[in-house]
């Protein structure tokens, strides 16, 4: 009896460490399978389509579980957890392409124009939502708009702010200050979103202007070639036609020369036939 109780005793244990194995799994399958390239894809797009909502909204568990159903409909197994996890990799990755050039940039991280796309979507709706609403109404915009990426870490925030108040009840001083501070990282992001895409447009105003002076100077040292070409022909014409001037001139002094040799000798023979006939 002892025996069998000993062994049921365990059983629980036994349960329990079985009902515990599958948890290390699901953290395991949160970075395994791979994601596919096509499947990062499929991800972002829907991604993009849902951005406004995650721009208007601090909870988004739900609109996690929405891309994750979307996922399943196309034939990607996919939990809401994974895919916001995916989601935060992708930002740090392409935030961290800020410092390379264009080439090793693409090689790298071969979804920074997908990201770009998306930023600039925002960036874009947040100078809309400032040119409507006025700078009270845009701050409160910007500040929802900006909160994205750090959305986990926001909902973290919470939660433990959550069970301080509930261990703390009198006390909110704490609560208020994470707020403040909270809606000044939001501040800092969008600042830092604005400063990424001017700074890219600047890029990019540059390299256009590079390439069309490279174009022009090009164009320039071509004309110049051409020029030079045709004043050497012109020249080389020149000097033909003064060399046969030249020619001719010697030629009709050499022909004068001798008209007059001849006239010369004709007069002579003449002369001496005339002195002959007087004889």
């Amino acid at each position: 009896m002892e025996g069998h109780h000993h062994h049921h005793h365990h059983h629980p244990q036994q349960q329990l460490h079985q009902q515990q194995q599958p948890i290390s799994v699901n953290v395991d399958a949160d970075r395994f399978p791979q994601w596919s390239i096509q499947e990062t894809r499929e991800f972002l797009m829907i991604r993009a389509e849902l951005d406004r909502s995650f721009m208007e909204t601090k909870r988004n568990k739900l609109l996690w579980e929405v891309i994750s159903t979307r996922m399943k409909e196309k034939g990607y197994n996919r939990s809401a957890e994974q895919c916001k996890c995916k989601w935060k990799n992708l930002v740090t990755r392409y935030k961290g392409c800020e410092t390379m050039e264009a080439g090793s940039m693409r090689q790298q991280f071969p979804f920074y124009n997908e990201l770009q796309a998306i930023f600039s979507a925002r960036m874009q709706s947040i100078i809309w939502s400032e040119g409507e609403g006025g700078a009270t109404a845009s701050k409160k915009k910007a500040v929802q708009l900006s909160s994205d990426e750090e959305l986990e870490d926001t909902e973290e925030n919470e939660i433990d702010k959550g069970s301080i108040r509930k261990k703390k009840k009198g006390k909110t001083g704490a609560g208020i200050s994470g707020g403040t501070s909270g809606s000044s990282n939001d501040n800092n992001n969008i600042k830092d979103i604005l400063d990424d895409f001017m700074r890219q447009q600047m890029q990019m105003e540059m390299e256009w202007r590079e390439a069309f002076e490279a174009r022009e100077n090009q164009r320039r040292l071509k004309e110049m070639e051409w020029r030079q070409t045709m004043e050497a022909l012109e020249n080389e014409r020149i000097m033909m036609d003064r060399r046969w001037i030249e020619r001719e001139e010697q030629r009709r002094m050499r022909e004068e020369a001798r008209a007059e040799k001849r006239d010369a000798l004709i007069t002579v023979l003449l002369n001496k036939l005339r002195r002959e006939d007087h004889l």
